[in-house]
């Protein structure tokens, strides 16, 4: 769905409720997405002195790879988007907007609203995703010669390591490196 600038200026505000299926951009956007939902989008978009406003909030739910075993885990996000859109021209009048308003710049007299979706979404994805199972178990990946360790492990294994640098030999450890 897309909008132009001068059906949103006659307009003063439009309502949506969309669904918008960004399974295949997702995927090629980002290889950490494994498959999606179709996108449920409802709000508005607005104009208001040279400023569009994009208000909607978006549900949608994302197979991801799990951050431990990479199985896929399924991964509801709902989000609440508010975003303000000016033209080039339109942009050079705002100059003394506080610092922490964001305007994005219109190249094009157009606004999309999958981009804009897409681009949410992408934001979204968090660092560490786990199964169920795994946010309850202790047990960690481990193979031959090597284990995931906790923070508390990390730190514990580092300690012993500076206590063993304390013995009297500890002077000698390289010396054949």
């Amino acid at each position: 769905m897309k909008w132009s600038l001068n059906e949103l200026t006659k307009k003063k505000l439009i309502e949506f409720d969309e669904k918008l299926d960004l399974t295949e951009n997702l995927k090629a956007r980002s290889e950490e997405i494994l498959d999606a939902t179709v996108a449920e989008v409802v709000g508005q978009i607005a104009y208001d002195k040279g400023l569009y406003l994009l208000d909607y909030q978006l549900s949608i739910t994302l197979t991801l790879p799990s951050s431990r075993t990479l199985k896929p885990v399924e991964y509801p996000l709902s989000v609440i988007v508010n975003e303000i859109f000016a033209s080039l021209d339109e942009l050079k009048k705002f100059e003394n907007i506080d610092e922490t308003d964001f305007i994005i710049p219109l190249e094009k007299d157009l606004i999309f609203l999958d981009e804009s979706v897409a681009d949410n979404i992408l934001l979204e994805i968090p660092l560490q995703i786990l199964a169920e199972n795994e946010k309850n178990s202790k047990d960690l990946p481990q193979g031959k010669f090597w284990s995931v360790l906790t923070e508390e492990e990390y730190k514990k294994q580092k300690e012993e390591k500076i206590e063993e640098k304390k013995s009297p030999f500890s002077g000698l450890d390289g010396l054949f490196d």
